[in-house]
Formats: structure tokens, C-alpha cells, sequence
């Protein structure tokens, strides 16, 4: 049977994520960031490219599992002809070293469980050299070393090159494992207390709750969506990866397979108003800090996106030796995309460092000389067509949407010096700007026969990202030309009561994006949608839309980046960023802060 995207939960330590499946098993953990290679890629492989299972003997799926009330603490009970058994599985806040924590307990009669761990450094291609050390196992090779202290005694090597323990829990007993990674050349980490990682890593998970601002409907899935996003941040930086995986494809046994290990900047207003709205001003300060160094210097140099510490160079190649997920090749690290021109990053940029500014965040300094040199870079590169905030990859055109947000630049910037006339800029020439963006998408961009916005200048393609005109102020939501979109981008893109991102045909999305074959429906445009109906009035509408949506998270709710109605199936990298900063901002938009709506 295949495997299903959906039956994984994420654990993690701000620096790094693991996926656990239903079956115990730990199939991808890269080590020591969440864009290193992994150690165990069993997720885009087989049982040969690393894994870490911990089950009863001869038991497949679990019984049940979840996460502990308000932290990203893993429980996963099997319950067995002999009794009943807990696997809890965690990554501690690191003081030096990344270190996986899984503790089994008894709860019922006597239960017999199989360790099986076969580390696989570099995506699985590097079988390590194990030894004694200490009373416990490290595996060496190249530049990776990895401890494994284990409390049931285990043996190692054998002819599956693995390491494996056999043992028995009766009710009230504990046992722990711990792996922790470390630099080869560099001493042993010092080693952690399972017990006391556990303890503290639940009173820190519920104290960083407990500063959450929303208390109104759905409550747990939004509580849910920010635990989501704080573990997708890399605390050194602040900056806020867009999933913990590469290469989860966005159709079964398509090429639409992305490394998403990075940080986009188009997320960037959502993520920082989704912070702030929930509370977390000092989250929100960090991102925003992230996204001022990773943009410094050349505004003719804005890239889409960038590594967890701002950099650059992200480049795209494949792993031949890994099959993909459930045989979806190829398998990707890095992304080409990183080279693309689009327009609407420099909207998005603009629009957080206002929203930041508005927000009270703390100034920081040379701020408005950055937004003024972008500004200047737009006025002269405004016309010219890109690649758009999807990505294509087949051809440049004039977006309207990437219009939209050179709009939405010159606004802030207008607004800005209105609020603000002490500093200096171009108050006059901006606005002009921004009218003549305005007309030119007004004119260009619209489809008056059909009462719709358009993908692009001229076309008759439609694009989800067209819901967003009334939520950034191009037009009001009342305009009849907003409706009109809303209603025909509702219509057209629409499967199963879910949107895809533009035209769901193959032969256009061939066209558009150059590539073979179709996705699922993109699931943040599906919380646009949500939004641009409460917007417009229609707001028992969007909370039935809002409730679907929530409906499709997974057992311990978590979305993926798309979906498909017919199989009923989670599609694309998993956990996504974009769809929990969705659900986030959905929910705060249709129930407010106190979740009277």
C-alpha cells in the first residue's frame, strides 16, 4: 500500500524537523537544519535511504495518536492482544546539538516492541560506520556523527545495516532512546535527560500557548496551525521555512516535486499580520528582521526567496538513487525558482515593513532608505512581464496580479510618507505611479465581457491570487468588477468545492507553467476564497468553506500544500507554511480576536 502524506505528524526543535508515520516509524529528519541533507529519507525512498522505527512486534498502524494539549509532543499508542504501549517522540530546544527524544511507556499488560534504526547520511545514500563508544552507538561518515544512547540493550550492524533492540514494557515502565547529531570532528555534545527533555519541552510548548490572543471558535486548530509555524522557523534567524520536506509531489507520480526547505518572501505580509494578529509580536519582530537582512543590498537583486539565513544561491538538482514518494521522481535540493524575476515580491516586502511599521515593531534603521531604493528600482521596472507569484516556468507575461502588488508597493509608500512627512521621498511621483499602475491593470487586466479580472494582460485564464485585489486595497470589496472575479474565479477554478491556482486543464497549466501533467487544489487559495466572501457579505458561505477546509487537516491537524477531492488526499510539501498562515488569518477574519465574528 502507499504511502499517504497525510499519515505523518511533524516533530521538531526550531532548527530541523522530523516526520513520524502512523507506523512509528521516523522516514525524514535532516541534520542539523531543515535544508541539510536528511538521515533518514525513507519519505522519498524505501526502508534502504534511513529510518527509525518503534512498534510492538508484528503491529502496522497505530491504534491512535496526538499531540499533547497546546505542544508539539507526539503521543502514539498501539493497543495489542498483550496490552497497550505509548511511544512519545520529541526534539528538545537545542542547547548545542539537535537531539530526537522518543520514550516508550507501558499503559496495559505486558507489550513487546522492536527498535530497528538505520541511519543513512546524505538523502540516504551513505551507510555509516557504527562502533561502541561510551556503553552507547555512534555512527560515523564524512562530516556527520550521530550517538544513539538506549536504555533496552541493543545490537548493532548485521546484514541490513541497521542497529536494533528487542524489549518488553509492562504497565507503569519507561524506557528512552535519544539520537543526537553532532559534527564528526567535534567532541561529543553533552548528553541530554530524556525524562527532564520531555518535562520541559511540554511546559515550554504550553507557556508559548498560553501567549496566543485568539480564544474564539477552532481554537485548536489555529492553536495547531501556530505551533505549526513557530516549528517551521529557524530560531537563529527568525526566518520561516515554507515546509520540512522537498520533493512531496503535487500530483502521484508527477514531476511537479519542489524543494520548499526555504524561505519565501511572498509569504511574508500573511506570516507577519498572522503573528500579529495571534500576539506574537516578538515572533513577529524576528521575521521581520529576518526578511530586512535577506533583502539588503541591491534592489535589482531581490530574489523570491532565500536560505534560512538569507542566502542566495539555492541551486536545483536531483537524486537519482531516491524513487520519490510512492515513486514520484524526480527527487529535488534546491530550487531554480530562486532565479526568477516577480514583481509582486516587492509589493509584499513593502507591504510587511509598513504593516511593521504601523504595528509598532521595533524601528530598525535604514528601513525607509531600503523602501525608498526599491521604489526607485519599480518606477523603472514596473512594465516588464515575469514569472509570477507561482512560479512558472514557462514564460514571462504581464501577471496582473504582480501588477496588483506594484500597486500595492506605491501605496505603502504613499501612505507611509502621508503618516509620516518628516522622511523623505518621492510623495508626488509615487502617487503618480500608483495611478498609472491602476489604470494600466484596470484596463489591461480586466475582462469586461466576462465582469473579471484576468491572469494576465490579454488572456482568459483566471488566477486564485485575483482574490486578493480586495484584501490589499486595489479595489473595495463592494467594486462590481471585485465581485465579478471573486464569482468567476469561484466558478472556474473550482473542483470539488476547492480552487485550483489557475486553469485545473492540462494543456494550460502546461501552457502556463511548462510542465507536464496537473496538481491538486491549492488550499491557501481556497482560504482566500474564504476571506474575499466574508468581505463581500457572504459570510455564512465562507465560515461553511472556512469549516471544510479545517475538515481536511489530518489527524493531528496538519495541511499539506494541496489537496485532491476525489481521493480524498493530502498533495504537495507537508507540513505548509502558507496553508496554516491561511488558516490562521481566515479564522481571525471571521471570528475575530474574541471570536464573537
Amino acid at each position: 500500500m502507499d504511502p499517504s502524506i497525510e499519515d505523518y505528524a511533524l516533530i521538531g526543535d526550531e532548527q530541523t524537523a522530523a516526520l513520524v508515520g502512523t507506523d512509528g516509524s521516523v522516514d525524514w529528519l535532516c541534520l542539523p537544519r531543515f535544508d541539510s541533507a536528511a538521515c533518514f529519507a525513507k519519505l522519498l525512498g524505501d526502508e534502504d535511504n534511513g529510518f527509525w522505527r518503534i512498534a510492538p512486534v508484528g503491529a502496522d498502524r497505530c491504534t491512535r495518536r496526538a499531540y499533547r494539549r497546546d505542544t508539539l509532543v507526539l503521543d502514539t499508542e498501539w493497543e495489542t492482544g498483550q496490552g497497550t504501549v505509548r511511544v512519545t517522540d520529541l526534539m528538545p530546544q537545542r542547547d548545542q546539538a539537535p537531539d530526537l527524544v522518543r520514550v516508550v511507556e507501558g499503559l496495559d499488560g505486558e507489550v513487546t516492541l522492536h527498535s530497528v534504526l538505520k541511519l543513512r547520511f546524505d538523502y540516504g545514500s551513505i551507510i555509516p560506520w557504527v562502533r561502541r563508544a561510551d556503553g552507547h552507538r555512534v555512527a560515523v561518515a564524512g562530516p556527520d556523527s550521530a550517538w544513539l544512547r538506549s536504555e533496552p540493550e541493543v545490537r548493532s550492524w548485521g546484514e541490513d545495516f541497521g542497529t536494533h533492540a528487542e524489549f518488553t514494557v509492562r504497565k507503569g515502565e519507561k524506557v528512552a532512546f535519544v539520537l543526537t547529531w553532532h559534527p564528526s570532528h567535534e567532541q561529543r555534545p553533552p548528553l541530554v535527560d530524556p525524562y527532564e527533555s520531555l518535562r520541559h519541552s511540554v511546559e515550554d510548548w504550553r507557556a508559548w500557548v498560553a501567549r496566543c490572543r485568539y480564544d474564539g471558535p477552532y481554537r485548536d486548530a489555529v492553536v495547531r496551525s501556530l505551533i505549526t509555524l513557530k516549528a517551521l522557523t529557524y530560531a537563529p534567524t527568525g526566518g520561516i521555512v515554507a515546509a520540512a520536506t522537498t520533493s512531496l509531489p503535487e500530483e502521484p507520480g508527477g514531476v511537479r516535486n519542489w524543494d520548499y526547505r526555504y524561505c519565501w518572501l511572498r509569504d511574508s505580509t500573511l506570516t507577519l499580520g498572522a503573528l500579529l494578529a495571534a500576539g506574537y509580536q516578538e515572533e513577529a519582530e524576528a521575521w521581520r528582521n529576518w526578511l530586512l537582512r535577506a533583502v539588503a543590498g541591491d534592489p535589482a537583486d531581490l530574489q523570491i526567496m532565500y536560505g534560512l539565513a538569507g542566502e542566495r544561491r539555492l541551486p536545483e538538482f536531483e537524486l537519482p538513487w531516491l524513487s520519490g514518494f510512492a515513486g514520484s521522481a524526480p527527487v529535488r535540493i534546491g530550487n531554480d525558482a530562486v532565479k526568477q524575476l516577480q514583481l509582486d515580491v516587492y509589493g509584499e516586502v513593502m507591504d510587511s515593513l509598513s504593516l511593521a511599521r504601523i504595528s509598532g515593531l521595533s524601528a530598525q534603521p535604514d528601513v525607509w532608505a531600503l523602501q525608498t531604493a526599491l521604489m526607485d528600482f519599480l518606477r523603472s521596472h514596473w512594465q516588464q512581464p515575469d514569472e509570477g507569484l507561482w512560479e512558472v516556468r514557462g514564460g514571462r507575461r504581464q501577471f496582473v496580479h504582480s501588477k496588483v502588488m506594484v500597486w500595492v508597493a506605491a501605496d505603502r509608500a504613499v501612505r507611509t510618507l502621508e503618516r509620516h512627512p518628516e522622511l523623505d521621498g518621492d510623495l508626488d511621483g509615487w502617487r503618480a505611479l500608483r495611478d498609472e499602475v491602476h489604470r494600466e491593470v484596470c484596463d489591461k487586466g480586466y475582462d469586461p465581457e466576462r465582469n473579471t479580472f484576468t491572469q494576465s494582460y490579454g488572456s482568459r485564464e483566471l488566477d486564485a491570487a485575483l482574490l486578493l485585489i480586495p484584501r490589499v486595497g486595489f479595489l473595495p470589496p463592494g467594486d462590481p468588477r471585485v465581485i465579478g472575479t471573486i464569482d468567476a474565479v469561484r466558478k472556474e477554478l473550482d473542483h470539488g468545492g476547492l480552487l485550483h491556482r489557475y486553469s485545473p486543464t492540462d494543456s494550460d497549466q502546461a501552457e502556463i507553467d511548462g510542465l507536464p501533467g496537473s496538481e491538486g487544489t491549492f488550499l491557501v487559495c481556497s482560504f482566500w476564497l474564504a476571506d474575499a466572501l466574508h468581505m463581500t457579505g457572504r459570510t455564512k458561505e465562507a465560515r461553511e468553506l472556512f469549516e471544510r477546509l479545517v475538515g481536511l487537516a489530518n489527524d493531528v491537524g496538519l495541511l499539506s500544500e494541496e489537496f485532491d477531492p476525489v481521493t480524498g488526499r493530502q498533495l504537495g510539501n507537508f507540513p505548509q507554511a502558507f496553508s496554516h498562515i491561511g488558516l490562521v488569518n481566515t479564522a481571525m477574519a471571521l471570528f475575530g480576536e474574541d471570536g464573537a465574528g
